[in-house]
């Protein structure tokens, strides 16, 4: 049965994120290093801290989720686990959506632990800890989408990644911006939501078809 097969695939990337844990630690320190760095540079001044706070945060967060993409489909290529997978009746298509979800939850989820902790040294007020959290979440989610798309473009192209990294950095500036405007009293919060929750399910019907055709056609390649 198809659902007995989605089980056992997320039973396989439990089991493959749980081996390289490793990865996301470091993924995980480079980005409060990174935040050590920015808070050393722009001294004790509380104010610009809160100000300048929750771009920061945002931005270093992309950067250090943009570190694991380049294994999204690399080792699985590498290794016809994709070719494998399809011929036991999983579509292509199903595959790229089951890979976005195993990224999301196995990969940008845990970063969530660390937002409240950085938001402490920017001395960022409640409110704006929740709508980080709350932006990361839906944020994380198209990056997720945009690094399938990245990804599988990086299989036709293997000695140039920046390409695929440049991609997702563009299209995710959008998201930057709609995330940090949920803490302008100007701003009107539930539509910038609404806005982001459109982008999350327009990249969702796109990533799926796109990364399965950018696939096919690195396995015709290959």
């Amino acid at each position: 049965m198809l659902i007995n097969k989605i089980f056992l695939f997320f039973k396989r990337e439990a089991k493959l994120f749980y081996s390289n844990i490793a990865d996301l630690f470091s993924n995980i320190l480079f980005f409060f290093l990174s935040i050590f760095i920015f808070v050393f540079a722009l001294g004790a001044d509380e104010q610009l801290l809160r100000n300048v706070g929750m771009g920061i945060i945002w931005s270093l967060l992309l950067l250090s989720s943009t570190l694991s993409l380049r294994k999204f489909y690399e080792d699985d290529f590498n290794n016809s686990v994709i070719k494998i997978i399809h011929m036991g009746g999983i579509s292509y298509e199903l595959i790229v959506f089951l890979k976005i979800l195993s990224h999301f939850f196995f990969v940008q989820i845990p970063f969530l632990a660390s937002i409240p902790i950085a938001c402490v040294f920017f001395n960022l007020p409640i409110n704006e800890v929740y709508n980080l959290i709350l932006t990361f979440i839906i944020g994380s989610f198209i990056l997720s989408c945009l690094g399938s798309i990245s990804a599988s473009m990086n299989l036709l192209n293997k000695t140039n990644f920046s390409i695929g990294s440049l991609i997702v950095l563009l299209f995710f500036i959008p998201v930057i911006i709609f995330s940090i405007g949920t803490n302008n009293s100007e701003s009107d919060f539930n539509s910038l939501i609404s806005l982001l929750l459109g982008i999350a399910l327009i990249f969702l019907g796109i990533s799926p078809w796109s990364s399965a055709a950018f696939i096919k056609l690195a396995l015709r390649n290959k």
